[in-house]
């Protein structure tokens, strides 16, 4: 993964750099054979945010940036208290699956001869990360409404407290030898899962093991140093004895690395990294539209009591056909509906008359011949049936009433460099994501006209 926020980057050292901690580094993969192309260097002029990769010479796609030997990633494998975290595996099991790592990262960062201290020289000061999680709640209300990001960040301070206090303090209380007083600390855990969250990488399984619980989280040294952009040039790949990280495209001299962290969408880059791409970069960008909200939008065509059963009843047959949730979300892309299948489904199961519902649920919902006319991609939603066409423009309208600012006073903000100069980081960021999101509900307004 990796973030974009503030924080110490790695490799090779441009000139005018402040040379104590990377200095300190590059000896350290000297020793543990982490292989650095002199092609590149960490500058902090032309990178996006604080520290950055740049090419010190044109690189070609296929060239390698970096190779990491596997003996120099840190995880729950090669910490030095690996033998303790696999005996005790089964009492380490949780939700994130993330556990053993951070268990690993609160030994090796109090431990004096750690491997990796040069390594923790470079992170990020924990007490300044950007993570919303660490913003006060109001003013992530206030910046985030109607973006998903309060709720998901209600969720993970529920899942870290719950998580800290059930399985990861009662285990290092039970090894007082390997864990000092100081590290038994909830917001210090927090930070650590806002880091590991934010730098970490996981392996992809094999196409043959899909069925297997995901890998674990990796810390990877130097691959941390890479910021993200959609239009990413750098890409990272895994192979037996290390992970390297390989030029994608032609990458000219003085020109900042990326690598991509996947599709993010920009409520998911500010929630896991603490950063947005500005609009338009973002081409994975996405908005939602939550599934109750269809629903909302389907009764207010409602007029008498029947027809709002008969509606609960639709609802609840796709609640059984596991197309709509109380929680989900229909996800909207700039070119595709990323949930066609299940929005599709909602809007024909919620328009059609009410014998041929009757039909169909008789049916069991077999009888869906998907035609062409209904395809639900962004092309084609003009030619949608009006009455698909008005539920969904109604539950757009009812999403865009979600959030606390309207699209107008955005553009605003967006278009005065001076003005929006003088907005503070989170404002500048949660404005990234807001108006992304907006763009592409208006789009989907246009469509639906």
């Amino acid at each position: 993964m990796a973030t974009q926020t503030k924080r110490r980057r790695v490799a090779g050292l441009a000139d005018s750099e402040d040379p104590a901690p990377v200095a300190g580094f590059l000896s350290w993969c000297r020793r543990v054979g982490l292989e650095l192309s002199p092609k590149v260097a960490v500058s902090r002029q032309g990178t996006v945010a604080g520290y950055g990769m740049v090419a010190r010479e044109s690189v070609q796609p296929g060239e390698l940036l970096f190779a990491v030997p596997r003996a120099a990633l840190l995880s729950q494998h090669t910490c030095s208290i690996s033998g303790l975290l696999e005996r005790e595996r089964g009492a380490l099991q949780s939700q994130s699956g993330w556990v053993p790592l951070l268990l690993a990262l609160l030994h090796e960062l109090q431990a004096p001869a750690s491997p990796w201290s040069p390594y923790f020289a470079l992170w990020p000061e924990l007490g300044r990360l950007e993570h919303p999680m660490f913003w006060p709640e109001e003013e992530r209300r206030r910046l985030l409404q109607g973006t998903g990001v309060p709720e998901a960040v209600e969720k993970d301070l529920a899942s870290i407290r719950s998580e800290y206090y059930s399985i990861v303090l009662p285990f290092m209380e039970a090894h007082p030898d390997l864990f000092s007083p100081r590290v038994r600390c909830l917001e210090l855990y927090r930070q650590l899962v806002a880091l590991v969250m934010a730098y970490s990488f996981q392996e992809p399984l094999e196409e043959e093991e899909d069925e297997k619980e995901p890998n674990s989280p990796l810390m990877v040294p130097a691959a941390d140093v890479l910021n993200h952009l959609a239009n990413h040039n750098a890409n990272l790949e895994y192979s037996p004895n290390c992970l390297r990280m390989v030029a994608t495209q032609p990458i000219p001299k003085g020109h900042e690395i990326f690598n991509t962290y996947g599709q993010m969408a920009n409520w998911q880059l500010i929630h896991m990294y603490g950063f947005a791409e500005p609009y338009p970069d973002n081409t994975d960008d996405t908005a939602d539209i939550q599934m109750v909200t269809v629903r909302e939008a389907a009764l207010q065509g409602t007029e008498v009591e029947a027809e709002r059963l008969l509606l609960y009843e639709r609802w609840d047959f796709l609640c059984k056909l596991e197309m709509v949730g109380e929680e989900g979300a229909f996800v909207i892309g700039w070119e595709e509906v990323l949930t066609e299948e299940e929005l599709a489904m909602t809007l024909k199961v919620l328009c059609m008359p009410a014998e041929e519902f009757r039909e169909f649920k008789d049916q069991d919902g077999r009888g869906d011949d998907r035609r062409e006319e209904d395809s639900l991609t962004i092309t084609n939603i003009p030619k949608l049936k009006a009455s698909w066409r008005q539920l969904l423009r109604d539950s757009v309208l009812l999403t865009l009433q979600t959030y606390a600012t309207d699209l107008k006073a955005e553009q605003d903000l967006l278009s005065n460099k001076e003005v929006y100069a003088t907005l503070s980081w989170r404002e500048q960021q949660a404005l990234q994501v807001r108006y992304g999101q907006k763009m592409i509900l208006h789009q989907l307004l246009e469509l639906t006209n």
